[in-house]
C-alpha cells in the first residue's frame, strides 16, 4: 500500500499527520488497518481492492445468491445504517469513497474499537464476557424483530422489481434448488442450491466425502422437502462469530464484517453461532427456532466449511494451516449426516 494515500486520508478524517499504520487481522476480502495520529487518536481504515481480496476471480460469487461473497463499500454502508437503525451497535462511520477520490480503492474509516475480541474476552475474562453475551442476545433479538417479506441483502430494495434475489436478481426457483416441482421457497431453495454446489466441490476435493456423495445428496433433499414455507425472513449477520464481535468500553458489543447482512431465516444464524460459540451458544439459545430447517442448515453449512476453505486455498490465503483444519474438522461432522465418520 502507498503510505502517501495513508497519509492523506489522515489528514482528511483527522486533520492531524499520520503516525502509524498496522496491518490488522480482518477478513479474506478486504484489507483492515488501524489508522493512528499524532495526538494520540486512532481509526480503522477498511480497504476493498483486488490486491486485498484473496479468493481467486470468480470463486464464491454464488451467482447473485445472497449466500454468495459480499464485499465493498456500499454493502458495508447499507448493514451499518440498517443495524445502527434498530439500536445495534456497529462502528461509527467516519469517511466513507467508492468513488476513489482519496485512494485507489473503495475505502471506509470507521471508529476504532480498542476492547478487543469478544473471543477473546470469553477465554480472559468470562465473568465480563457473560454480560456482553446478554447484551449481544439482546441485539440478536432486535434483529430477529426486523422483517423483510423477502429473502435479500440489506442493500436491495425489497420494492424493487426481482427483490427477491441478490443485486435485482429472481431467487433461486424450486427445480433449481433440488426440491422437485413445488413452488419456490425461497430461503430454503436457495441453501439448496447452494449446498448442492458446495457438495460437488467437497466430493472433488475430499475423498472421503467424495465416497458418500450420493447418500449426502439425498439427505440433504429428504430435510429440505421436511421444511415448510415461510413468508417472512428476519435480519442476520450472516457469520456471526465471537471473532467478529468487538466489545468497547461500557462492554457493549460491536458487530463486524457486517458486509453480509440479509434478510434470511433466522435458523440459518443459530446454526452459525451454534457452531462457532460451541458451548457458550447456550446464551444465545431462543425458543421457537424450526428443528427441521436447522438440521438441514447444519449439513450445508459444515458442506459450505469444507468448499470455502479448500476454494480459499487455490489463492494465496497466507494462514494455510487454519483453512485446512477447519475443512478437515466440518468434513467429519458433514460425514455423520451420512453414517461414514
Amino acid at each position: 500500500m502507498d503510505s502517501r494515500r495513508f497519509a492523506e486520508i489522515a489528514r482528511k478524517v483527522s486533520g492531524r499527520p499520520l503516525a502509524g499504520v498496522e496491518r490488522l487481522r480482518g477478513g479474506s476480502k478486504k484489507g483492515v488497518y488501524r489508522l493512528s495520529f499524532e495526538g494520540g487518536s486512532s481509526a480503522i481504515l477498511y480497504v476493498w481492492s483486488e490486491e486485498e481480496n484473496y479468493w481467486p476471480a470468480g470463486s464464491g460469487d454464488g451467482g447473485g445468491s445472497v449466500l454468495g461473497h459480499a464485499s465493498g463499500v456500499r454493502l458495508f454502508a447499507a448493514s451499518q445504517a440498517r443495524l445502527r437503525g434498530i439500536g445495534v451497535r456497529v462502528p461509527e462511520i467516519v469517511l466513507l469513497d467508492d468513488g476513489k477520490e482519496c485512494f485507489p480503492a473503495d475505502v471506509a474509516v470507521v471508529e476504532d474499537v480498542r476492547g478487543g475480541t469478544l473471543e477473546a474476552l470469553l477465554r480472559d475474562d468470562p465473568v465480563r464476557a457473560g454480560r456482553v453475551m446478554d447484551r449481544l442476545a439482546a441485539g440478536l433479538g432486535a434483529m430477529a424483530a426486523d422483517r423483510s417479506p423477502q429473502v435479500r441483502r440489506v442493500a436491495v430494495d425489497e420494492r424493487a422489481p426481482g427483490a427477491a434475489g441478490d443485486e435485482g436478481g429472481p431467487a433461486p426457483g424450486g427445480d433449481e434448488a433440488g426440491v422437485g416441482d413445488r413452488a419456490p421457497r425461497a430461503a430454503v431453495d436457495v441453501v439448496m442450491a447452494w449446498a448442492l454446489k458446495d457438495l460437488g466441490e467437497a466430493a472433488a476435493r475430499v475423498e472421503r466425502i467424495g465416497a458418500v456423495r450420493e447418500p449426502l445428496e439425498a439427505r440433504l433433499r429428504e430435510l429440505a422437502a421436511l421444511v415448510e414455507p415461510r413468508d417472512d425472513y428476519a435480519l442476520i449477520h450472516g457469520e456471526l462469530g465471537p471473532d467478529h464481535v468487538l466489545v468497547d468500553e461500557r462492554d457493549e458489543p460491536v458487530l463486524i464484517d457486517i458486509e453480509g447482512a440479509m434478510f434470511f431465516d433466522v435458523e440459518w444464524e443459530h446454526v452459525f453461532l451454534r457452531i462457532r460459540f460451541g458451548d457458550h451458544y447456550e446464551r444465545l439459545r431462543v425458543p421457537g427456532l424450526d428443528e427441521r430447517r436447522m438440521r438441514l442448515y447444519a449439513l450445508a453449512q459444515h458442506l459450505s466449511l469444507v468448499a470455502g476453505p479448500l476454494r480459499l486455498l487455490d489463492g494465496d490465503f497466507p494462514d494455510r494451516e487454519a483453512m485446512m483444519g477447519i475443512a478437515r474438522f466440518h468434513s467429519e461432522e458433514a460425514l455423520r449426516f451420512a453414517g461414514r465418520r
